[in-house]
């Protein structure tokens, strides 16, 4: 394949929702790709990613497992950057803590210690969550907070819920800034809110699902998200290219839009898309919260603007038309 400018940088779990996006964009800044995906030969889970502009002369697809020490080691060797988006699946009903757990960890530090082989290795940007942030009981999170990247969420707290996904993230995460300390990693982590807006492939994301699923009336999955914070998912690859060619670029950054409570979502969704059977209200595990993002560190690096609430919910909508998961509706937009 022809050389570029950009080099080559690997994405892990490259057919994710999220990676899915950075590779798009990456394949559109020059970059060579080269992705990471269980299987490389299921077209109806890769499929997509070739149907990218570039993807042809400037994509590659190579086999590796986050549980696998060591199967991350070709493709991280061959590349100058590493953005590590892939993370093990984990839903509300899984009540195995210790394999949750140790999936999230172990698969974070298998990628790392593949990237501390490499000594031309120039940065690795960890995909991270707000959830590593957010998650508090009311006396760690006063009335009208500004949370920042100081934040980190009370595993007690989470503990208590069972919100398995948050703590599996936050150790993660803190394994990583700990393993690139002892080793000389250059890491950055981008913490996205909840994701929202088109998806490249047909199957959908545990997002994607969620989001479908208010527009189908389902009133279960989104009780547990309460106050959140909301991004469009163009907008959280580009931060992560952003942090990783901006070379100041140090630590974490909250990568957010809106933050909304989710009765307050529900009501703009009913009056933007009055013909489906949005949900009126749903109540909220965590009680009330209060609590709004700071995003002054991102913008620093260049991301001054943020799609707004609006544009990703009505992207999310005509790509879940297009592509045969939501009927359309002729009084939306």
């Amino acid at each position: 394949m022809a050389n570029t400018t950009k080099g080559r940088v690997c994405v892990t779990g490259a057919s994710g929702f999220v990676a899915s996006w950075l590779v798009k964009r990456l394949l559109e800044s020059g970059y060579h790709v080269l992705g990471t995906v269980r299987d490389p030969g299921n077209h109806k889970k890769v499929g997509h990613l070739w149907n990218l502009a570039g993807a042809k002369e400037r994509l590659e697809l190579v086999r590796a497992d986050l549980l696998e020490e060591g199967s991350f080691d070709d493709a991280v060797m061959a590349c100058e950057g590493v953005f590590h988006t892939a993370s093990p699946v984990i839903t509300e009903t899984d009540s195995n803590k210790a394999t949750i757990l140790d999936s999230a960890i172990n698969g974070t530090l298998n990628v790392l210690r593949s990237c501390k082989k490499n000594p031309s290795l120039k940065r690795v940007v960890l995909t991270s969550s707000s959830s590593t942030v957010r998650l508090k009981d009311e006396a760690d999170l006063p009335p009208n907070a500004s949370l920042d990247e100081t934040s980190w969420s009370s595993m007690e707290f989470c503990e208590s819920l069972q919100i398995w996904y948050a703590i599996a993230k936050t150790l993660a995460e803190k394994a990583a800034w700990e393993f690139a300390k002892e080793n000389g990693i250059d890491l950055v982590a981008v913490l996205p809110t909840f994701v929202v807006g088109p998806n490249l492939s047909h199957e959908l994301s545990p997002t994607s699902t969620d989001v479908l699923g208010l527009f189908q009336g389902e009133t279960t999955k989104f009780t547990v998200y309460g106050r959140m914070g909301y991004v469009h998912i163009d907008d959280v690859a580009i931060c992560h290219i952003l942090a990783y060619e901006t070379a100041r670029a140090a630590g974490r950054y909250i990568c957010n839009s809106a933050v909304l409570d989710v009765n307050e979502l529900l009501a703009l969704l009913a009056r933007r898309f009055p013909s489906y059977p949005i949900p009126k209200s749903l109540p909220c595990v965590y009680g009330e919260q209060t609590y709004d993002f700071s995003t002054a560190k991102v913008r620093e690096l260049g991301m001054m603007k943020f799609r707004d609430v609006e544009e990703m919910f009505d992207d999310a909508v005509e790509s879940l038309r297009a592509h045969g998961h939501l009927l359309s509706r002729s009084s939306s937009p």
